[in-house]
């Protein structure tokens, strides 16, 4: 394991760890990017499950986010996350950045769920 990878690990072990001492039970919003897709899934920790789920590479989304830049993409994988979230009963979870800073692509995602109706 490189120095860089190592120090990635630690951030994300340290994200998750304040993550679920704050989370009193709330279902953690887990974001991952790549340097062309992001995805999102909402985890129920307690039971290991993962509740709602949408990406970037979505059958059903991929054909129109070609067309738009990564930005507007993960808006519009924020409010299809929060749309699929609220229809499988969860409102409220906890924002779980992965280790990336909150900026770019990451923050555009959470605006656009808060937006759509998710509460963190």
């Amino acid at each position: 394991m490189t120095a860089q990878s190592k120090k990635n690990a630690a951030r994300v072990r340290r994200t998750r760890l304040k993550i679920k001492k704050v989370a009193n039970g709330r279902p953690r919003l887990s974001v991952y990017r790549s340097s062309k897709n992001i995805s999102a899934q909402i985890i129920d920790d307690a039971r290991g499950h993962t509740v709602a789920w949408a990406s970037s590479l979505d059958k059903s989304m991929r054909e129109e986010l070609e067309k738009i830049s990564t930005s507007d993409a993960a808006a519009e994988v924020g409010k299809a996350l929060a749309e699929r979230a609220i229809k499988a009963g969860v409102k409220d979870v906890v924002f779980d950045r992965g280790g990336y800073m909150y900026q770019g692509r990451v923050k555009t995602l959470a605006e656009a769920a808060r937006e759509a109706g998710l509460k963190f």
